[in-house]
């Protein structure tokens, strides 16, 4: 059966150069007014003027009228941490009364301290959990979401998080694309030697996760305090030869050269660079890494250091927004929050946040070609917003406006029905 999807006030369907957009072409969204779209077997087959699909629709077809509503492309998560056990709100507590995240992190906190809680969680309530996250994901129009291990630190435990991001591929209608963070912190048990605990992501967890086919990309912390940069190249480059794309998180403390690295190792991202400099960019630049912008976390940390967003536009780079979704320094799963904050905190304009987190994301994933945009071909992930101007999705904040969200033009959220 086919489904149609009628008057749209605006069809947002970023359609355009098969590659992700850089400068002004981010903010060309190729909006069809009173549009259309035709889904067969789950791909978008015809975009146009909602009077031209409707002429010759085949007698079957599904008809949703979105009269008044912006249709756009189903967002694309490209940063974030769902599968944990716990939460983190006694740290929260914490920062509201003055401690900043080194020194929860130097007392026991921080990510070791989700650490402990994963650990003891079983792989069934991890997955439990998880899956209530990507309700959260669906509910704010997010259909691909990044999903990172680390809150294990065990070779035992990283596998034990990445078989369940594999089950939730399976159970659930949001695709979830997994990375290995075995180089998230160092386990609170190897504080004393460091150089045992990166030996054992080396020659042990990494080995496992390539031959198992656990992960795609191999992410490492590259901080002050958790892995230096020649720590971060040893595994980084261990996870290259293995056949995994790189991530990293770089320069979100301290302007430690993590950007540099990310262009010498031709990464597919570098993620975060709160702290990045002139410098840092012009390098990213050079090897066309992508930079993943997440300013949840510098919300959430109470900090107002947010990425130099503008200058990185205009130096040619394909950014990328993304949620940074985790229990302790982002815990939310709303890219429209996201784009409020990349619009009133990093001055992008809204046409450019919904390319960063739509077609730019896609394209960081290895997925452009088959999501991100609403062109023929692709697949039909799309969301429905009670809005008739798509800048409304930065403006209004703090809720969801999601009417409905589909999934291989299958309805997987819908408000009504809710």
């Amino acid at each position: 059966m086919s489904v149609a999807v009628l008057n749209a006030t605006q069809l947002v369907t970023l359609a355009g150069p098969r590659r992700a957009r850089v400068r002004a072409e981010m903010r060309e969204l190729a909006i069809v007014p009173a549009g259309g779209m035709l889904i067969e077997d789950g791909r978008v087959s015809r975009i146009g003027p909602s009077a031209e699909i409707e002429n010759g629709l085949p007698a079957d077809s599904q008809v949703i009228d979105a009269t008044g509503k912006v249709v756009l492309p189903g967002f694309v998560d490209a940063h974030a941490h769902p599968v944990f056990g716990g939460n983190r709100v006694d740290e929260f507590e914490m920062r509201a009364q003055g401690a900043t995240y080194e020194e929860i992190a130097a007392s026991g906190g921080g990510i070791r301290s989700t650490v402990a809680r994963t650990r003891a969680t079983s792989e069934e309530e991890l997955l439990a959990q998880a899956k209530k996250h990507a309700g959260w994901f669906l509910a704010n129009g997010t259909t691909t979401v990044e999903a990172k291990s680390g809150y294990g630190l065990t070779v035992e435990d990283e596998l034990k998080i990445l078989r369940v991001i594999r089950r939730l591929n399976q159970e659930i209608p949001l695709e979830v694309v997994p990375t290995f963070l075995g180089a998230h912190a160092i386990p609170r048990e190897d504080r004393e030697s460091p150089e045992r605990y990166v030996d054992l992501v080396i020659n042990e967890m990494l080995p496992l996760v390539a031959k198992e086919k656990l992960a795609e990309f191999c992410d490492v912390f590259c901080e002050r305090g958790y892995f230096d940069i020649e720590q971060s190249r040893k595994i980084l480059s261990t996870a290259k030869r293995l056949g995994l794309k790189l991530r990293g998180h770089v320069e979100q403390l301290t302007n430690s050269g993590g950007a540099k690295l990310m262009a010498e190792l031709e990464a597919t991202t570098a993620d975060h660079l709160e702290k990045t400099d002139e410098q840092g960019i012009a390098a990213l630049k050079s090897a066309n890494v992508q930079p993943v912008l997440l300013p949840g976390s510098v919300y959430a940390l109470g900090s107002i250091s947010y990425p130099r967003a503008r200058e990185m536009i205009n130096a040619g780079l394909a950014v990328v927004l993304a949620t940074d979704f985790n229990p302790g320094s982002s815990p939310t799963p709303s890219v429209p929050m996201i784009l409020s904050l990349a619009c009133t905190q990093m001055k992008m304009s809204p046409a450019e946040a919904i390319a960063a987190s739509t077609i730019n994301a896609a394209y960081s994933l290895n997925r452009g070609d088959k999501i991100g945009s609403l062109e023929p071909g692709k697949l039909a992930n799309f969301s429905i917003f009670d809005y008739e101007d798509y800048r409304e999705l930065a403006y209004w904040f703090g809720f969801s406006r999601a009417h409905s969200v589909y999934v291989k033009g299958d309805c997987v959220h819908n408000r009504a029905r809710l």
